[in-house]
């Protein structure tokens, strides 16, 4: 095996429940489909063009998950980022549209938790707290919004005096649960869908860093120790993605987001924090998210970083946030704490397009990504099958590439991001 990262040590690392390897590209190889990337979207887009019949090969930097896609809070949430600025442009007309491909992902996961038998803690149970009137306000309106699409029997508006009993905290005005949504270990749901298409024929290869796609007819993509011809590529990188700077340089910007795991709490503590098992997550633009795991572990995440600085010490910058909102739970012992990197765009609406008509891309999804990138590989495999009207629907919108690179354009955004942090304080 040729030298690669490890996953980060995160909680999901120490309680994934599939330890394969998949070995390194060497010499050359053909395929239907060439898909550089093994995290949701690169191994959703994969397991969807298996299912279809194609033969595909996935080319992973590092190991399977080994980004956003295995560090991420495992929230399963609908909607998707950008999506007011879809509607804006496309027009009302495109609303229930839209709607429809925000909770597409949920069906996929779905799905394949229960076909391929994929053990990843998959629960249903979500709420979004208010910690201000503006949130409350906002709260009515998506509430009266969904129920307007159906979606009355999932919901419920909580009221601020109800939320202590729910959440084993005062910090909050109120809250919005939606049991659509849910939450789950990302790690072993990745892992999962790779097995699911390696048994389905498709071939994946870790430790195997592209460096470059030669383009034609029949493009090519070279690693450093082979190639592979096929009639597609598909680019699903996110916020680790290099290739094809003159297309996609300048418009994906990474953010950092930190997680801490507690101890295990027990039956009595667990319960008197969060009864329901809901995932939680408050409405500031800066915001914090948090659950219980399997195995009743408080994790508590936030604290989105646009400068590219690395906290000092993420239990240092974390715990404080995590006590304030849970105060109980201050003797807890922390065993794990870690970050990741989202891929960010700066109007929020997902990169889903064509660098030329064989090579396709699907990154960017501001920290939206496990109910989308599913989503996004079923429309990576339509184009492949030749039909666009979904990838369209995202590759019209223009976006503006901020200058100077990743470097300095993250540094750009997060002076942007300033604003809303004010925000978040009013």
């Amino acid at each position: 095996m040729t030298a690669s990262e490890q996953h980060c040590p995160s909680y999901y690392a120490a309680t994934r429940n599939d330890h394969t390897r998949y070995s390194p590209l060497r010499g050359d190889h053909r395929a239907d489909v060439c898909v550089i990337g093994a995290g949701f979207t690169g191994i959703a887009t994969a397991l969807t063009l298996a299912e279809r019949g194609y033969k595909v090969t996935v080319l992973e930097q590092n190991q399977v998950g080994w980004g956003a896609s295995g560090r991420n809070g495992g929230q399963l949430i609908g909607g998707m980022s950008g999506e007011a600025r879809l509607e804006k442009f496309w027009g009302e007309g495109y609303a229930d549209t839209l709607f429809e491909m925000g909770y597409r992902g949920h069906d996929i996961v779905a799905e394949r938790v229960e076909k391929y038998g994929i053990d990843c803690d998959l629960k249903y149970g979500y709420i979004d707290v208010a910690l201000k009137r503006s949130h409350l306000r906002d709260q009515q309106e998506a509430y009266e919004s969904l129920c307007a699409r159906g979606m009355q029997d999932k919901l419920r508006l909580v009221k601020g005096s109800d939320l202590p009993g729910l959440l084993g905290t005062d910090m909050y005005l109120g809250g919005l649960i939606n049991n659509r949504n849910g939450h789950l270990h990302p790690l072993n749901l990745c892992l999962g869908e790779a097995r699911a298409a390696a048994a389905l024929g498709a071939s994946i290869h870790e430790g195997t860093e592209v460096l470059d796609i030669v383009h034609g007819q029949q493009p090519s993509v070279v690693t450093a120790q082979g190639r592979v011809s096929a009639d597609f590529v598909v680019l699903a990188g996110n916020a680790y993605h290099h290739l094809e700077q003159r297309s996609l340089g300048g418009l994906v910007f990474p953010a950092g987001s930190y997680i801490l795991a507690t101890e295990p709490l027990s039956e009595d503590e667990a319960a008197a924090i969060n009864p329901l098992d809901l995932a939680v997550c408050d409405q500031n633009v800066v915001l914090d998210y948090f659950r219980l795991s399997a195995d009743r572990r408080l994790l508590f995440g936030g604290r989105c970083n646009y400068s590219g600085r690395e906290p000092r010490s993420i239990e240092g910058a974390m715990l404080p946030r995590l006590r304030k909102v849970f105060p109980q739970l201050a003797h807890k012992r922390v065993d794990f704490a870690w970050g990741g990197k989202a891929g960010i765009v700066v109007n929020r609406v997902p990169l889903v397009g064509r660098v030329s008509n064989n090579v396709f891309y699907s990154l960017g999804y501001s920290a939206h990504g496990v109910n989308m990138t599913h989503q996004c590989g079923e429309i990576m495999a339509d184009a492949v099958a030749g039909t666009f009207e979904k990838m369209d629907i995202f590759a019209r919108v223009p976006h503006r590439k901020i200058p100077f690179g990743q470097k300095f354009g993250g540094q750009m955004v997060a002076l942007g991001m300033l604003y809303y942090r004010l925000r978040d304080l009013l």
